[in-house]
């Protein structure tokens, strides 16, 4: 289609990742094995959790909604990522294209204020154990959760109504795995500037204030422990944060290098591997690192099976 001199895209092509064409199908191998671990990995969690009436608790309740959101989260790239290793034209519609843009940002977010629930969560429990019931109540939890969705929304809608207003020229060409926001950016032939200006300021308060407050929530979990210091809590403490932070750290990390310190010097290769960090590693080791080394979840997954194999003898 022509509209004076430029030409309406109706579909983009995804370059996808820089793999050599005999190698490809080992990749798709392991990329289709890391997005069957993450799914049946959080599938597992969420299915223990309903389960296991052990686990009603504030803290399984956040790990099952963040279960949910890498299920949610991996699934927007990995399954296009997938049909498009195995294509020969690698295309995708442009409001696919919007809609993918949509739900990478609302489960990214959503993902980012969970982990600071949970923060908060574990904050409450270690410092404040004897008003923990009190303070996390059910109607507490559902607030955090139901005012994350609600801000993911908008912060979502909003960035896929600014790119809907850009207009996209001759140059279809998206050298990523997915429809990833400032690539769209690189590729619009309109002014940019709000769409930039809008990505720094939210990136500000949806990535780096909840980043901050995670990072003082086990601040002061550390500091509570330290406070009356024995090996096996010290040692407990720092195994626990510490897995907590590398992987709050890798997510946050790799997302605020990409948005909102953006660098001249960042090749597509390194941006895509960053993407690959956040969008298919971390959903795929949050479930062993917050839930699968717990001992409640462990005992839950025992007590599930062994109800399984009583009935089954029955």
């Amino acid at each position: 289609m022509k509209m004076g001199n430029q030409s309406i895209v109706s579909e983009f092509l995804l370059l996808g990742l820089p793999i050599e064409a005999d190698q490809r199908d080992l990749f798709y191998a392991l990329f289709l094995a890391m997005y069957l671990t993450t799914v049946l990995g959080n599938l597992l969690i969420i299915v223990l959790i309903q389960l296991d009436s052990h686990l009603h608790t504030p803290m399984y309740f956040f790990l099952s909604n963040l279960s949910f959101s890498d299920v949610c989260f991996s699934s927007v790239t990995m399954p296009k990522l997938l049909q498009n290793m195995q294509s020969q034209v690698p295309h995708i519609p442009y409001a696919g294209c919007l809609a993918q843009m949509y739900f990478f940002l609302f489960f990214s977010d959503l993902e980012s204020f969970l982990l600071v629930a949970m923060a908060y969560d574990r904050y409450v429990a270690i410092c404040f154990p004897l008003h923990y019931t009190t303070i996390m109540s059910p109607k507490l939890c559902l607030t955090l959760v139901a005012l994350s969705w609600v801000l993911t929304t908008f912060h979502a809608m909003l960035h896929t109504l600014l790119m809907a207003r850009l207009c996209f020229c001759a140059d279809n060409v998206i050298p990523h795995f997915f429809c990833d926001m400032s690539a769209l950016l690189k590729l619009s032939c309109s002014d940019t500037r709000v769409n930039e200006m809008v990505i720094f300021f939210m990136g500000g308060l949806i990535l780096v204030i909840p980043f901050l407050l995670i990072i003082m929530s086990y601040a002061r979990i550390l500091s509570s422990i330290l406070k009356v210091p024995s090996a096996g809590s010290i040692r407990k403490a720092f195994s626990t944060c510490g897995s907590h932070l590398s992987m709050v750290s890798l997510f946050y990390g790799t997302i605020i290098g990409l948005y909102l310190c953006p660098s001249a010097s960042n090749s597509t290769v390194k941006e895509t591997v960053m993407a690959m960090m956040y969008t298919v590693v971390t959903p795929m080791l949050n479930p062993f690192i917050y839930s699968l080394r717990n001992r409640d979840m462990k005992g839950a997954l025992g007590r599930v099976f062994c109800k399984k194999i009583f009935f089954c003898y029955q």
